[in-house]
């Protein structure tokens, strides 16, 4: 029997500890190196999924009591209820969502950004709120404009969000404490 039949078989037929672990490292490396890199190919993005790590863009709360909470700000920078209800994600999203990103060519007012900041660890996910020489955002469950939010230049877009998968994000987010704590244990 030739090498590919054996490790054919070794890997669809064979029920032994060793053949899962070598299918989880063909799932990874096949998601990490084709998967990831096509869909991010297609979407015109190098990060066309992101997991939301922070709580910046939860409403905990319908969309009007939500509003009547944080309508001073948007009304401050005209932006009307009817304007927002019209918005992307008007109910915004949860920490734990994953995000399906794509090139963020056409942004406008209201889009959902996903951006690099030197002043996080992660990419920042939040909507924008203007747009002038350079773009301004704010997430929906922070009070004011932070300043490393108001000159976002297009070097430091890295997408925009199409639509979310709930919950799903959680996995890498449990993933990366389980592997920090870890790190923190090696390194103490």
């Amino acid at each position: 029997m030739s090498f590919l039949k054996k490790f054919w078989h070794f890997i669809w037929h064979e029920d032994s500890f060793a053949s899962w672990v070598a299918n989880i490292i063909l799932a990874v490396i096949i998601v990490k190196f084709i998967f990831y890199p096509a869909l991010g190919f297609l979407l015109g993005t190098k990060f066309p999924i992101v997991a939301v790590v922070s709580e910046s863009m939860e409403h905990n709360e319908n969309f009007e009591a939500w509003w009547e909470k944080n309508k001073d700000f948007y009304l401050s920078i005209n932006i009307t209820k009817e304007e927002f209800l019209n918005y992307p994600f008007k109910n915004g999203f949860n920490k734990g969502d994953i995000m399906i990103l794509r090139g963020a060519k056409d942004i406008k007012r209201g889009n959902i950004l996903v951006y690099h900041s030197d002043k996080h660890v992660n990419p920042i996910i939040h909507r924008i709120v203007a747009i002038n020489d350079k773009i301004s955002t704010k997430g929906d469950n922070v009070a004011v404009i932070q300043n490393f939010e108001k000159e976002i230049t297009k070097e430091n877009i890295i997408g925009k969000s199409l639509f979310k998968i709930p919950f799903l994000g959680y996995i890498k987010i449990i993933f990366t404490e389980i592997v920090g704590g870890i790190k923190n244990v090696i390194l103490s």
